[in-house]
């Protein structure tokens, strides 16, 4: 089985279980293969935690999950140095939940900056400091972390600098009708005691490296970088398009949301089967990786204005290339 089967097999055993969030599957492993992290912010009981525990269980991976509370400390997420007096080196480090190689960071937004940065130089440099040595992260680590969209008390949001090293935010909503109905069902045929369990398929690591080498070479030509480069620039200087889109931007993306467009409009196209990224792949991700690298004005919240309209009027400003 080459990489796309693999994905694809992933992807179909994956829906499986998962029903009403295709946009949340196709993410979760878009995100995998570009090698980042994400942000999800959905209402309870939307199948977040349920999505990378799918994705943990048909991938040949281990999965942390750490409940992210107001008491937390920065030493249960890295691990810490535990006293052995029997042994010869009288510090041994003990690992936390941080060593894994899929992470679900559950609401996020619950802790105090503090832990919050700890996640910081795990997710960026794929290593964690402690009592000056330093330690790698697997080779196949992800970050997902979730938050809340209600209930904000007694929460600390989340710093700029730690939003941008997510490479894609991405909000998930209900399920339609039909597919709540499925729901149902299939939450019944698990609770049956007399259900079949299907025959358990794992893809390998291996395939998730092999796939990433496919992905680095997809093709793109000077004209779409110069497009990224153009909708990013949108974001930094709209009053360069017209004074509608300059009053509706307080600030824009880093260079970091240029590297992940890049990267997950590769991812994109690769999933579509194709060897070159076009606009379209751009267009199709866009959204999710500058949504948290764009800070709205004060008269575009006042005037009811989110983020998604905003990018797309910058797609309707910057022109596309040929």
């Amino acid at each position: 089985m080459n990489p796309i089967e693999a994905i694809q097999a992933l992807k179909e055993k994956m829906s499986e279980s998962i029903i009403g969030q295709n946009q949340l599957i196709d993410r979760l492993i878009l995100v995998l293969l570009a090698d980042g992290n994400m942000l999800l912010e959905g209402l309870p009981g939307l199948a977040k935690t349920r999505a990378i525990k799918v994705l943990s269980k048909h991938l040949d991976c281990d999965l942390s999950r750490i409940q992210f509370t107001p008491d937390l400390l920065p030493s249960d997420i890295t691990g810490t140095e535990i006293y052995q007096p029997s042994e010869k080196e009288k510090f041994i480090f003990q690992k936390g939940p941080i060593f894994s190689n899929l992470i679900l960071a559950d609401e996020i937004n619950r802790a105090p900056a503090k832990v919050q940065s700890a996640l910081l130089e795990a997710m960026e440099e794929r290593q964690v400091t402690v009592a000056g040595s330093t330690y790698k992260m697997e080779d196949l680590f992800m970050v997902m972390a979730t938050q809340n969209p209600i209930e904000q008390e007694g929460t600390y949001p989340l710093p700029e600098a730690q939003m941008d090293r997510f490479i894609m935010h991405v909000v998930i909503d209900y399920p339609d009708d039909n597919s709540e109905l499925e729901i149902l069902r299939l939450n019944k045929r698990e609770q049956s005691v007399q259900s079949n369990k299907a025959e358990d398929f794992t893809i390998s690591q291996q395939h998730i490296f092999d796939a990433r080498k496919e992905i680095g070479a997809v093709k793109v030509t000077e004209e779409i970088e110069k497009y990224m480069v153009s909708l990013i620039a949108a974001t930094r200087f709209p009053d360069r398009y017209n004074q509608e889109l300059r009053d509706l931007i307080d600030f824009g993306s880093s260079p970091r949301g240029t590297i992940a467009l890049d990267r997950c409009s590769r991812v994109n196209a690769w999933m579509s089967g194709k060897d070159f990224v076009s606009p379209d792949n751009i267009h199709n991700v866009i959204k999710d990786v500058l949504r948290h690298r764009i800070a709205l004005s004060y008269r575009a919240r006042a005037e009811g204005v989110n983020v998604n309209q905003v990018i797309d009027k910058i797609i309707e400003q910057v022109a596309v290339v040929a």
